[in-house]
């Protein structure tokens, strides 16, 4: 599968961006420098200004790629949903068996990534580290009716899609599919956050992790064994 997605190129909605950042070895460094520097200070902390400095170069150029910071946030987070989509489908393509295709989405959309190595420019770890801390910034705005409107969502949208069909293929006469898919998804970001800042609040640690708990609430939810009977 990593060779597999080292010949994917993820394509993201070009009203998000001014220019392609995957256009110019300039513009991969914005993505690169970027992610550093979000995941290192946060979102609140980062601007162009400093993102300029940490390139070797002048806020207007980042400009040039991104009309703001919130553009530049779809756009790390429309990729990653997007990479995400990549490796969902090509983890369940050869699988025949509905509810193991489901329990296989279900853990490559809500695990820890360890490791990455097919995208030069982009540190897939940091960046789910920054989806887990800033995701919800990237909606919660008074804009996003607008933003719905022109597509700016459509990749974690069809995301959810996916997964409710997978939902639908082992169970067509649960109600709430959707409901269900989306829950999953916004629930993992939600336990991984949770886990590292309210351990209180939640029951995952380092032995029950969020891909458990979600496990467990689907195949009780749909009453399958999720492959371990």
């Amino acid at each position: 599968m990593d060779q597999l997605l080292q010949n994917i190129k993820i394509e993201i909605n070009e009203k998000i961006f001014v220019k392609n950042p995957e256009s110019s070895d300039l513009g991969k460094r914005i993505i690169e420098s970027s992610i550093d520097l979000i995941n290192e200070i946060g979102f609140e902390q980062f601007n162009f200004k400093k993102l300029g400095t940490h390139i070797g170069s002048n806020e207007s150029s980042v400009y040039r790629y991104f009309e703001n910071k919130h553009k530049l946030l779809l756009y790390l987070t429309s990729w990653y949903w997007a990479w995400m989509e990549y490796k969902l489908v090509i983890g369940t393509i050869q699988m025949t068996d509905p509810s193991k295709k489901l329990d296989e989405a279900i853990r490559t959309l809500t695990k820890v990534i360890n490791a990455d190595s097919n995208f030069s420019h982009i540190d897939e770890v940091k960046l789910q580290n920054i989806v887990i801390a800033e995701y919800s910034k990237s909606y919660l705005t008074k804009e996003v009716d607008s933003e719905n409107k022109q597509g700016y969502f459509s990749i974690y949208k069809r995301l959810v899609e996916r997964l409710t069909n997978l939902i639908k293929e082992v169970d067509p006469s649960y109600k709430f599919p959707a409901s269900l898919s989306s829950c999953i998804l916004e629930g993992a970001l939600h336990q991984h956050f949770i886990k590292q800042h309210f351990k209180a609040l939640t029951d995952c640690d380092d032995q029950l992790t969020p891909t458990d708990f979600f496990l467990n609430l689907v195949s009780s939810t749909l009453s399958y064994s999720n492959g371990k009977d």
